[in-house]
């Protein structure tokens, strides 16, 4: 009998307190790996979404929040802004830039307004030139797999994973919920209501980007003031019921009955002016102060019912990531303290079940003894015995990472709007089995220095 099968059998006769030594093990493993994978892919996922933005103006509770919400679809905006209020701030002139109006500092200024969904899906309206000036990825403009961009009202492109989950193809007509409702119809909120009296046209389906701009749908802003005022004139008319009056196709508003109040966006995607090829500008400190030196510019944001604040705030994205990846940043400190605890714990675990089973094996190892096993063997024995627990561990520990960040993704996805592409650190991963390892063979020593001064005669004398 080799040492491998004496090995082998002495584990399977303490099946369930290897089993649970090794579980140990792997949560660890699986809890560190997840962290490690995370920690790089979710930075590069935030800079995969603010693309080639420079600023962001938006009413909401702070930057950070205007940031998540209108780019990373995390939830609805406080408030929205009137078209005119947007108007007005471009024409105000800057006193730090001798009297130069905002607009005339920006290489453009995109409109964008965030509220309506469908199949629980965000939906952003906003201008064609969305799809020419902003690109998702700094260098990386949109690609269509397939389609076109709109170019009419009541058409809508669909971004790649939005695409496939809600199985959309160019051609299909969908209508969209007012509100972020997850029904078959595209709701299911109680304060969402559908709009069935608007079917809006696929006419085009994008390549992924590998941003949160891959989970949402984009259509024409005027199709989204249109619907606003078809909204008002319901509330003006007594909630008078029409959805079922109009068939597809038989639009009850057009831009006529579309009044100031209905003009509404929920942010400012902002690049300032800079040298061609530039991916800064000097301007872009003046415009950021100016900007938040100013916050009260954009009063009377309209007919909104969420439309109670008075003051805009503006975000600049690299510096909200780098605020935000500071305070996940801690959070991970706390989290792989924890996971190395656990690791630290497993370890004294596999200690204590092979220490406490040492009872009940002098018997034989006794045996083995008298078989010719010498004592350096046996301690190698019962050390290897520790280190095969932790390999098991670290192995089953990879594929709790694998699964875990899934999981993780999944979450991030439904719940912050973040798409996340995490890849094994396969050399981290290899430093943290070892340590697994190496932690799970010190764990051995104890238990091997034991077996090691078994006496044999005493241990061979006739049971009972």
């Amino acid at each position: 009998m080799n040492d491998w099968t004496i090995i082998g059998r002495s584990l399977a006769a303490r099946l369930f307190s290897t089993a649970t030594a090794a579980a140990l093990v792997a949560v660890a493993v699986g809890l560190l790996l997840v962290l490690l994978m995370m920690r790089d892919s979710a930075r590069k996922a935030f800079e995969r979404g603010t693309g080639n933005m420079h600023l962001l103006v938006a009413v909401d509770a702070s930057p950070l929040n205007a940031l998540l919400n209108n780019v990373f679809y995390a939830g609805v905006p406080r408030a929205p802004m009137t078209e005119d209020a947007v108007e007005r701030l471009k024409k105000t002139p800057m006193p730090a830039a001798r009297g130069m109006p905002l607009g005339a500092a920006l290489e453009w200024a995109i409109p964008v307004q965030i509220g309506d969904s469908y199949k629980g899906r965000p939906v952003l309206a906003t201008e064609p030139e969305f799809f020419t000036k902003f690109q998702p990825v700094e260098g990386e403009p949109w690609r269509l797999r397939r389609g076109r961009f709109f170019e009419e009202d009541w058409e809508v492109v669909v971004g790649a994973l939005a695409a496939r989950e809600a199985g959309l193809k160019v051609g299909d007509e969908i209508v969209l919920t007012h509100g972020s409702g997850d029904s078959r119809a595209g709701g299911g909120a109680a304060a969402a209501h559908v709009h069935d009296e608007f079917a809006y046209t696929v006419v085009g389906i994008l390549e992924p980007s590998g941003s949160p701009h891959d989970r949402a749908l984009f259509t024409n802003l005027r199709s989204s003031w249109m619907i606003h005022a078809f909204d008002r004139l319901e509330r003006e008319a007594g909630g008078h019921d029409h959805h079922h009056d109009h068939d597809h196709g038989d639009f009850p508003v057009c831009m006529e009955d579309v009044k100031p109040e209905d003009r509404l966006v929920t942010a400012l995607y902002l690049r300032v002016a800079g040298r061609p090829g530039s991916g800064g500008s000097a301007l872009l400190p003046t415009v950021f102060d100016f900007l938040r030196r100013n916050p009260g510019l954009v009063q009377g944001q309209g007919g909104d019912p969420r439309a109670t604040a008075t003051s805009f705030v503006v975000a600049q994205p690299s510096q909200e990531i780098t605020r935000l990846m500071g305070i996940v940043g801690n959070i991970d400190v706390i989290i792989i303290g924890i996971a190395a605890c656990v690791l630290v714990s497993s370890a004294v675990a596999i200690m204590l079940a092979m220490y406490n089973s040492m009872d009940q094996r002098r018997r034989q190892i006794a045996i083995l003894r008298v078989l010719g096993c010498s004592r350096p063997r046996v301690f190698g024995l019962v050390v290897t015995e520790a280190v095969v627990v932790g390999l098991i561990g670290a192995a089953s520990g990879v594929v709790v990472a694998l699964a875990g960040s899934f999981l993780v993704v999944e979450a991030l996805k439904n719940f912050t709007g973040l798409v996340i592409r995490p890849e094994m650190p396969w050399d981290l991963a290899a430093v943290v089995a070892a340590c697994a390892v190496i932690l799970s063979a010190v764990a051995g020593l104890a238990p091997a220095a034991l077996a090691y001064r078994v006496p044999v005669a005493k241990n061979l004398s006739p049971l009972g």
